[in-house]
């Protein structure tokens, strides 16, 4: 399939693209190649001109959803490969991830082995994530997190003003296409070491994703996060209503705040998924 587009944001990746820009060019000459340069000081614009790439200029960095978003917006074919700059993707694997999409999937993520070049850091933080999402949207999610994947123009571009501008636009891909019952699969590959230094900081990036874990929770499963907590609260709260009952004789203002608490938190969760089922109809 030479009929697509490919999407790399970059930010300070020259390095990485002196070798990865010549490598796709190679196995796809004919595919729409856009690298969207993401506020970079270096010669990433220089090296798009010299090997026949696209490059969009960001005059400062907006972040790497806002890359991805750019170059959506800009690609002409019906499909669109994302993959990222800074080497850790094999161009070779895209052909795997078209076979997929031509099977009939709408997105195809690459979900990287255990082989994978990463920090037990960030692959511990990797599988809780994957584990919360498979919780979430009750479908096996491998890798939350992976920036190489293959989509289906029309159906990614629906969930545009989802994507937020740092990286967590993968996680927030993905959850979108499994709430609106589109098809995704998963294809194993093996993510090599990057070139250059990682802008990802663990600690601060780390907290991060876990706020947007709980956003992700509240736009597209709120009823998963609410319910328990609300279970909880009225367990707790009739619990602690047995136990003054029985030891003063009487039901105490600690116990009516614990169960109203309970029943706000399930009535919250409740609008919270009946806004979710509207921002999710079909269009």
């Amino acid at each position: 399939m030479s009929d697509f587009s490919i999407v790399i944001p970059a930010k300070n990746e020259a390095e990485s693209l002196k070798s990865l820009i010549p490598a796709i060019r190679q196995l796809f000459p004919e595919a729409e190649l856009i690298v969207v340069d993401d506020g970079s000081e270096d010669e990433t614009q220089k090296i798009c001109a010299e090997n026949n790439a696209q490059c969009i200029r960001h005059n400062y960095s907006m972040g790497n959803g806002a890359a991805i978003k750019s170059g959506a917006r800009a690609a002409t074919k019906d499909i669109i490969v994302f993959m990222d700059g800074d080497g850790q993707h094999n161009p070779a694997d895209i052909k795997r991830l078209l076979a997929e999409i031509d099977n009939g999937h709408d997105m195809v993520v690459g979900a990287r082995d255990r082989n994978s070049q990463a920090s037990s850091g960030r692959s511990l933080a990797n599988r809780f994530y994957n584990r919360l999402a498979t919780w979430m949207v009750n479908h096996k999610v491998e890798d939350l997190t992976s920036g190489f994947r293959a989509v289906k123009k029309e159906k990614f571009l629906e969930f545009l003003y989802l994507l937020p501008n740092g990286f967590s636009y993968p996680t927030t891909s993905t959850m979108a296409f499994f709430r609106a019952g589109y098809s995704v699969k998963y294809v194993s590959i093996t993510a090599n070491k990057r070139i250059g230094k990682s802008h990802i900081n663990l600690l601060r990036d780390g907290i991060r994703f876990l706020l947007i874990i709980f956003k992700i929770g509240t736009l597209f499963s709120p009823l998963k996060l609410f319910v328990p907590i609300s279970a909880s609260l009225f367990l707790t709260g009739t619990f602690y209503y047995i136990y003054t009952l029985a030891t003063a004789g009487r039901f105490t203002n600690m116990s009516a705040t614990i169960l109203l608490s309970s029943v706000i938190i399930f009535l919250i969760g409740l609008v919270s998924e009946q806004i979710t089922q509207l921002v999710y109809k079909p269009k």
